[in-house]
């Protein structure tokens, strides 16, 4: 079986997880991480966070985003360009006006400016503890940290519930590692 029908069949286990965990959690989980804050040993107290607005069941990054804008962060939300490109990143914070994106996700409005962010909330439908996620299978978290991590040290960091955790993700040649998990359980440094 080659690595695009691994991770086809492993989208679809990991999607129903989430979906159970999503029922079971989604009005605690990211408040539960946005309690316990960014983890102190990523080398950054302040600077860009990108986070994004939950798709479907994933965790919400919303409550976190609240915490970190107090603390006097710049919060951002990504924007999908067009398919096979890196994410741009466009100033938000809690309460300013959104409005549809690609597949009718919310994003900051057009004249909100572009920012690059130090430190990213990454979304996905399992991860594993050596910082391997499965994502939708677009690319476009793997080719913005490929493009981000040429420019200046940034922190990647995979949300999501911790019912999405799975001993191997399938990886392709072209996935970025995470530098960091954080569920509503714990957070970690990826192997």
């Amino acid at each position: 079986m080659d690595i695009a029908e691994v991770k086809r069949k492993a989208r679809t286990a990991a999607s129903k997880r989430r979906a159970e965990a999503h029922e079971a959690m989604k009005d605690e989980a990211g408040v539960m991480m946005a309690a316990r804050g960014l983890p102190p040993e990523i080398g950054f107290t302040s600077g860009i966070v990108s986070g994004f607005i939950p798709y479907k069941s994933e965790i919400t990054t919303v409550p976190m985003l609240s915490r970190l804008h107090r603390d006097g962060w710049q919060t951002c939300l990504p924007i999908v360009i067009a398919a096979e490109q890196p994410l741009v990143f466009r100033a938000w914070a809690p309460g300013d006006p959104l409005v549809p994106g690609a597949w009718d996700i919310p994003v900051p409005l057009d004249a909100a400016p572009e920012v690059v962010p130090d430190v990213l909330l990454v979304p996905m439908l399992a991860f594993d503890r050596k910082g391997f996620r499965l994502g939708y299978g677009g690319g476009f978290y793997d080719r913005t940290l490929e493009k981000l991590r040429e420019l200046k040290k940034v922190v990647a960091i995979g949300v999501a519930y911790h019912a999405q955790m799975v001993d191997e993700v399938p990886v392709g040649i072209h996935d970025a590692p995470l530098d960091y998990v954080m569920t509503e359980q714990e957070s970690f440094a990826c192997a």
